[in-house]
C-alpha cells in the first residue's frame, strides 16, 4: 500500500481477526488496523497525516518517503557485460535490473498492477509506543 510515496505492509493476525500493518522505510514507527481492507486504507491514510501533523506542529523534520532509488556500484566486468546485454537486447540496464530483481525476488508478480496474494498466516499483533 501507498500513501504520499510512504509505504506500508498489510497482514494479517488471525489471532485478532484484523488487518494490520506498518510504514516501511523510516525510523518512525507508524501502525495501522482495520477490520476490513478499506478501513485498513483508511487508517494507513490517517496514521501517515497524523505523523506529519505532528512533525509539523513538534517542529520535527519527518522521514523521507521511499524514493524509488538505489545507487548501486557494479563491478566492471558486470557493468560491461550488462551494458552488452542491454544493447543486443535493446532494453536498458535498469530494465535489465528490474527483471531480474522481479523474476528473482517477485517471480509470482507478472507487473506491478498484479501482485500475487499470499496465503492468509497467523501474524502477532505488534504494539508500539
Amino acid at each position: 500500500m501507498t500513501y504520499k510515496r510512504y509505504v506500508g505492509t498489510v497482514e494479517y493476525s488471525r489471532e485478532d481477526g484484523i488487518l494490520w500493518g506498518r510504514v516501511l522505510g523510516i525510523d518512525d514507527m507508524i501502525d495501522y488496523e482495520g477490520e476490513s481492507v478499506s478501513e485498513l486504507r483508511k487508517d494507513f491514510e490517517n496514521a501517515v497525516n497524523h505523523y506529519l501533523d505532528v512533525c509539523r506542529k513538534t517542529g520535527k523534520e519527518p522521514n523521507p518517503p521511499r524514493q524509488g532509488k538505489i545507487v548501486l556500484t557494479l563491478p566492471v566486468a558486470i557493468e560491461a557485460g550488462l551494458e552488452q546485454v542491454a544493447e543486443e537486447t535493446g532494453k536498458s540496464a535498469k530494465a535489465l535490473i528490474i527483471d531480474a530483481v522481479r523474476k528473482t525476488y517477485f517471480p509470482a508478480e507478472k507487473s506491478p498492477a498484479k501482485k500475487r496474494r499470499a496465503a492468509p498466516r497467523q501474524a502477532k499483533r505488534l504494539h508500539f509506543a
